[in-house]
């Protein structure tokens, strides 16, 4: 399985986002899976493919050529993309499963580009997991569950995320899609 996971590649984060990243990456690996993920070679981004790589699973960086140099050496495979619209597709593309970590603006638009265009694919089953730790995402949730009570979006589509609070919620979620 695919997972993609969209976070931040900011460094020196609280200690309670890394330990979620190792505790992602530490999962995605020991089960086998192959995390897709941005790339790069810091902050959350690279905690949770290290985390990968030591757990045994196989790590594929999508990098946008801007950010070459930024390569993360723990990438069993690196796909080059011209620029972050087109790492955006190819993951939304390869991806079985999405989890969206703590991040900034770049977090969110990968998020809303994958609901965007599992909307379009009104039968897309994928599910996307937010792990939305200390209220992070919680404006955002709100504002598409009030979405899906207006004519302007698909509410069987936003259904399919799955709302975590807390490393373990993530998990326990992850553990229970086919």
């Amino acid at each position: 399985m695919n997972i993609v996971v969209y976070c931040s590649s900011q460094d020196g984060l609280e200690e309670k986002y890394q330990q979620l990243a190792r505790e992602l990456g530490t999962w995605i690996g020991q089960h086998g899976h192959t995390l897709l993920y941005g790339g790069s070679n810091a902050g959350l981004m690279h905690i949770t493919a290290s985390a990968v790589h030591d757990a045994g699973g196989h790590v594929t960086g999508v990098i946008p050529e801007m950010f070459r140099h930024r390569l993360d050496p723990v990438c069993d495979d690196a796909v080059h993309t011209a620029n972050l619209g087109d790492r955006k597709q190819y993951m939304i593309e390869h991806g079985d499963v999405f989890v969206v970590m703590p991040g900034g603006i770049g977090t969110l638009d990968e998020w809303m580009s994958t609901l965007a265009v599992m909307t379009i694919g009104n039968d897309d089953p994928r599910p996307v997991i937010v792990a939305n730790i200390d209220g992070l995402y919680d404006a955002t949730i709100r504002q598409l569950a009030d979405m899906t009570r207006t004519p302007f979006a698909r509410g069987k589509n936003l259904a399919r995320t799955h709302v975590a609070r807390t490393a373990t919620d993530l998990l326990n979620i992850l553990s229970t899609l086919p």
